[in-house]
């Protein structure tokens, strides 16, 4: 299968299996669950994550959450996603950077949007993996 491996020559080894995948891509979906929606609004069923929070901080905010954001891609092109769902994941991370430009507008897609969470879905899809509301895997990488 092509998408279960990728290519050596972004490692130096061997290609992976489904089973360093799937553990790739949990690792990865609570990194972006701690970016995204790690905490919830008190009185409210709105999550937020540290994305939103570091996000307050004018432009140095901004430029430090882009760079977990872009490791999700990284990894992403890691595991062999295509470049046309790389580039729909790209797409998501540069709607919230344009965004968190604007004084609080920025902060409320942040909130909202959730690019990384969006950029996890597609991995997950692409890879066939199904994963409940509580973030946990009831199928696996085929």
């Amino acid at each position: 299968m092509a998408h279960t491996a990728f290519s050596s020559q972004f490692t130096g080894s061997q290609p992976l299996n489904s089973t360093e995948i799937r553990r790739c891509i949990l690792r990865l979906r609570r990194l972006a669950t701690l970016l995204d929606a790690a905490f919830v609004l008190p009185g409210t069923r709105l999550r937020w994550g540290l994305d939103t929070l570091i996000g307050l901080l004018p432009v140095a905010g901004t430029m430090v959450m882009a760079i977990p954001s872009l490791y999700i891609i990284w990894e992403a092109r890691r595991l062999g996603v295509p470049s046309r769902i790389l580039t729909r994941m790209v797409g998501n991370v540069a709607v919230e950077l344009l965004a968190d430009f604007v004084p609080v507008l920025g902060d409320l897609v942040d909130t909202v949007y959730k690019a990384n969470l969006r950029n996890i879905v597609l991995i997950e899809q692409y890879f066939g993996m199904t994963v409940d509301a509580t973030g946990r895997e009831t199928s696996g990488p085929h």
